[in-house]
This record gives structure tokens, sequence and C-alpha cells, in this order.
């Protein structure tokens, strides 16, 4: 990546992944006698903005439903999103995808790769761990035939498995085992930008911290670029250096991880916070739970998305959406009420 700096001559690090205005909806129909004829729309991601720069962790994080998921998929193009700008080293991913070129697809696929959240559905159970390994190099070619078997072993040593490990089927792993595995599938073309979608959620607590600690140090090592998608607070902030909070397809506050988790100025992220257990029965914060369920997708509320469940709302926030104001500091948060 080519280095810049700014005016002071300081270097700035640029930005791997830009998303500007990302909306994904998905039409309801309503079938009729001789056809059908949309009558609803359900709108999963809002016209959310973001960047994730070389070696950075940009974490979203949010209540299930919330969008992350589907944000994530769309950057991928593996569902397609519905408007909005979204470009790899400046590069228009949706120009590209649009065209569907076999090469050029491939390419661009090579530099975003996707950790899933259940390690074992993400698995054939019919290819042993040496056949898993290899498709990708097959599909990309970009490693030669002969150097498959040595590649697979540096991948599965790399992520903290032994080379005779290859010739086992995924059910002969345990569920940490088998998130190493699609760690290294992932790694096998060499990308810019691992998206990991909820890696650690269905593994034992001493499991998370170990591949937790083996995401972080594959960062250190080869410099990538994580967008990190999870409702696991803690482990957001063992990983992240920024955090964008999303709510109802919106993102209502995004900033550095430690001004985030030291003054949240959104109600929403202050309430998610709180509800983060504390190991000590003697030293229980209270808490601020938030009252209601989520609204509709299909029904959204007038203006300010969490004014339905707001302790701080204002009349103003049921009729004007706030904007998401930032800060020198790039503490951004969208609200009329603030913390």
């Amino acid at each position: 990546m080519p280095s810049v700096t700014n005016e002071a001559g300081a270097p700035v690090n640029t930005p791997v992944l830009a998303v500007e205005g990302l909306v994904k909806s998905y039409p309801l129909h309503r079938r009729g006698v001789f056809r059908r004829t949309v009558a609803a729309e359900l709108r999963a991601v809002n016209g959310i903005s973001f960047s994730v720069a070389k070696g950075e962790t940009l974490s979203i994080v949010g209540e299930s439903g919330c969008g992350k998921t589907t944000a994530a998929r769309s950057i991928l193009n593996l569902v397609e999103p519905t408007a909005g700008d979204i470009r790899l080293d400046g590069v228009d991913i949706r120009d590209i995808f649009a065209r569907n070129r076999r090469s050029e697809v491939l390419a661009l696929r090579r530099r975003m790769q996707y950790v899933f959240q259940d390690p074992y559905l993400s698995l054939n159970p019919r290819w042993s761990v040496r056949q898993i390994l290899a498709e990708p190099l097959r599909v990309h070619g970009h490693v030669p035939r002969g150097e498959w078997g040595d590649a697979v072993e540096r991948l599965l040593e790399r992520v903290g498995l032994a080379p005779e490990h290859a010739d086992r089927y995924p059910h002969e792993f345990s569920g940490g085992q088998r998130q190493r595995i699609g760690i290294a599938r992932a790694l096998a073309v060499q990308p810019d930008l691992l998206i990991c979608d909820e890696p650690v959620s269905s593994l034992d607590v001493s499991v998370r911290a170990q591949i937790l600690n083996l995401l972080a140090d594959l960062q250190e090592d080869l410099g990538l670029a994580y967008l990190y998608i999870s409702h696991d607070l803690s482990s957001v902030r063992f990983l992240s250096n920024r955090i964008a909070v999303m709510y109802l397809g919106d993102v209502v506050e995004i900033g550095e991880a430690d001004a985030i988790f030291d003054r949240p100025r959104h109600h929403y992220t202050a309430a998610l916070i709180a509800a983060i257990p504390v190991p000590d029965p003697s030293r229980q914060p209270p808490r601020q739970a938030i009252q209601g369920e989520i609204p509709s997708a299909i029904r959204r509320p007038s203006g300010c998305v969490f004014h339905t469940r707001c302790p701080a709302a204002l009349p103003i926030c049921s009729n004007h959406s706030p904007p998401l104001v930032g800060s020198e500091s790039g503490h951004a948060f969208a609200c009329h009420n603030p913390r």
C-alpha cells in the first residue's frame, strides 16, 4: 500500500476497505391472481458508512437482527447490496461483481475472505482437512499443484495445528480446532481483509481466548485488516481498534474502542456496555436495561430509530432522524440528546 502523509508529514493509514451509504433491502411481495406486487420493504442495512485500514480491527456490534451480518455479506457480494459504494483500496467492488468476469472476481475474492460463525457447518464433512485447505489453492491457482502439500502443512502450523491433522475429517476435531481450520482456509489465498462473523460465539470461554489470541497474532504477523462482527463486547474490546454500533440497520455510534467503552455518547451503546457481566459480585454496577422490543424493520419508527426504547428521548426524536455527527477525534454518534 502506498505511503500517505498528512499536512504535518505524519504517516496516515489509508483504508483497505471503504464503505459509503451501504443499503440492503428486501422487497416483500403480495401475491395476486395474475402477478405479484411489492407490498412493503424490509431494510436490513440503512445507508451505513465506515472504513477499515491496513492492520486495523473495526468491530460491528449490536443486538441480533441489527444488520451486522447482512452488511458483511453485502461487502463480499454474498448477498447483492441494494445501493452504496464499496471500495477495496479504491477499486469499486460492486462494479467488478456487476461485470462478472471470472478472473477479476477471483482476484478480488483472494483479497477478502470470510470466517464463518459455525466452524462445523462451514466445513465439508466429506472432505479431509487436506482437501478443504487445498480447494482454495486449486480455485485461485496462485500456488503450483506440486506445492499444495507443503502449503497445507504451513497453513496448519500457522493456526496452531500439526501437519498430521491434514488427513483427518472435521468431525474428528473440537470446536476450537475446527475454527482454526476455517481460519487457515481463509488465509490460504493470502488476503488483505478478513471478515470474522462471530467466530468465537459457539466456542467455550477458554477456547474463545485461544482463538482471539490467534487472530491478534495473525494480524500482527501478516498486517491483516479485520472487520469483526460480534455481540460479545468483552472479545470486541480485546481485539478492536475502533467500534461501530448498529441498531435496526443504522450505525448510531462509531469511534476508537477506548472512547466507546470509557464514554459512550449514545444511550443504546451505554446500555450494551452496562450489560457486560462483571466477575465480582461485590462490584455489580446498576443495570441499564433497555425497555421494550426492537421495532420491526418493515415498519421502522419515524425520526430516531431508537426513540421508542430510549430513556432520554425528546419530542424531536420521534420526528427528526439525528445525523451521525463526528468530532475531531473521529468519535461520531447520532443522537439529539447524547449522554
